[in-house]
């Protein structure tokens, strides 16, 4: 049964005001999932799911700005999407260009690329650094755009340009070993000089992080929603701050 409008909006201002101010994240990643299921149920095509998540995601940013939530990562192509069929992946790119197109256009964040961002489309890769470009005057929502992403293989390039930079300053490998801190792996990451996230969101129901900030994640909440990436509502995303507020975060102690 659909509810009233009346009555949602009155249920999403109680939601609102029942998160305490001090308890909301600083930075939220997010795993739009649930595109292509949502334009099968539809009798759509998959494309006409990924816009109607690119457009979602535009919504969901709004509701991050007003909350004054600083720092949003979204999770948009992994390295295993690289390897969908041609026809899948040239949409898919597609809705991704312009999407980052429109963003950039309108001027309500500062845009970073996450990833192995040599390995994308010439065109996406262009489209990417025109908008981090122009948007670096932007200060009060940072989007980290995760594209050719992947957590095992941003560990595996860290550990590689910390062992490529130290061989290069003729540095002992055994002493390299010897000394190596966290924070030497955290310094070579892909999100290297970001806070790492306070909470993680996934939609669709899958309860898993498929590679998403593998390393960062060591001490994130995670939310897991069964809401369809397009059907996620402000109200949905409330939910998921509010149960993040009740959280005791413990660090691993």
């Amino acid at each position: 049964m659909k509810v009233p409008q009346p009555v949602y909006k009155v249920y999403e201002h109680a939601l609102t005001s029942s998160i305490p101010v001090q308890r909301l994240p600083q930075h939220i990643g997010v795993l739009v999932d649930g595109n292509r299921r949502w334009a099968a149920q539809l009798g759509e095509t998959t494309k006409h799911g990924h816009q109607a998540g690119a457009e979602r995601i535009i919504e969901f940013l709004g509701w991050c700005r007003e909350l004054k939530i600083p720092m949003v990562t979204l999770y948009m192509l992994s390295t295993e999407n690289l390897k969908r069929s041609e026809e899948e992946l040239k949409d898919l790119l597609e809705v991704i260009e312009g999407f980052i197109t429109e963003l950039s256009g309108a001027r309500i964040a500062k845009i970073q690329g996450v990833g192995k961002l040599e390995a994308l489309p010439s065109s996406l890769r262009c489209t990417l650094e025109d908008a981090v470009e122009k948007s670096q005057d932007i200060s009060d929502l940072h989007v980290n755009i995760a594209v050719g992403y992947g957590g095992r293989q941003e560990i595996v390039d860290a550990v590689r340009d910390l062992i490529l930079g130290a061989v290069a300053e003729g540095k002992d490998m055994s002493e390299l070993a010897e000394n190596l801190e966290i924070s030497d792996i955290s310094s070579h990451l892909y999100t290297r000089g970001l806070p790492d996230p306070d909470l993680l969101i996934r939609t669709s129901g899958e309860q898993r992080l498929s590679g998403f900030l593998t390393w960062q994640s060591a001490y994130s909440e995670f939310h897991f929603c069964e809401a369809l990436w397009p059907d996620f509502r402000r109200t949905d995303f409330l939910r998921a701050l509010r149960d993040y507020a009740n959280r005791q975060r413990r660090f691993g102690s």
